[in-house]
């Protein structure tokens, strides 16, 4: 099944019902943002998830931030996962030291060849950590949660090789013709299941009833 993360929980209640509806990951951003959470609200979250047993992995979404930084928020929150969403080198993933999730933003104009090259690379540099790559639009001074797509084409190839999360402009009406298209491990949303920037359950139900359906048509 493809995984779904659903990027930009702000509350405890929005993180559980998430979970609950079928959501694999919960993206939590520390990262300048109007999903902005202060690490005092994650942790409320973290417990929620722990105390619920909720099998859904929350994800600290980061920008630019110094390693120790995203190491002590990781570590205060007991987050599962650790997302570098800008121009991090490859050298900061190993550093942070944590399971992590690399952002590749994809140009319109970029070749798959080029984008295949950057992560054969971060495959070796990453050997023997546990990590996960996601390909974004490349949107002028955002780092996510733009609401833009990118051309589904060039991630195709990308996707034979890897085990790629796509993000960038998905909501319930187009995220199954993208996991028919591309097929990747993974989708990744947040715009697209909000209304007036604040998360909508009926949404969120109804991206991930299009994921499963998606996947069925492809068995």
């Amino acid at each position: 099944m493809t995984a779904i993360k659903i990027c930009g929980i702000k509350t405890e209640e929005q993180a559980l019902a998430a979970a609950a509806a079928g959501a694999d990951y919960i993206g939590l951003v520390f990262a300048t943002s109007p999903r902005q959470i202060t690490p005092v609200a994650a942790k409320k979250i973290m417990s929620a998830l722990k105390h619920n047993r909720a099998r859904a992995e929350a994800v600290g979404v980061f920008v630019n931030t110094p390693v120790p930084t995203m190491r002590k928020i990781a570590d205060d929150c007991r987050l599962d996962w650790v997302q570098l969403s800008g121009d991090e080198p490859w050298v900061s993933c190993v550093e942070v030291g944590l399971p992590v999730v690399k952002v590749i933003r994809v140009s319109r104009t970029q070749r798959p060849e080029a984008v295949i090259a950057n992560l054969e690379y971060g495959q070796q540099v990453l050997a023997g950590q546990k990590h996960m790559f996601l390909l974004d639009a490349n949107a002028r001074e955002k780092y996510g949660g733009a609401g833009l797509t990118f051309d589904w084409k060039l991630a195709v190839p990308v996707a034979e090789k890897f085990p790629v999360i796509i993000a960038g402009g998905l909501k319930p009406e187009n995220v199954g013709k993208a996991i028919k298209l591309i097929k990747p491990w993974g989708v990744d949303v947040s715009t697209g299941v909000e209304t007036k920037g604040v998360k909508d359950m009926k949404k969120i139900t109804g991206f991930i009833e299009a994921v499963r359906q998606a996947d069925a048509s492809r068995t």
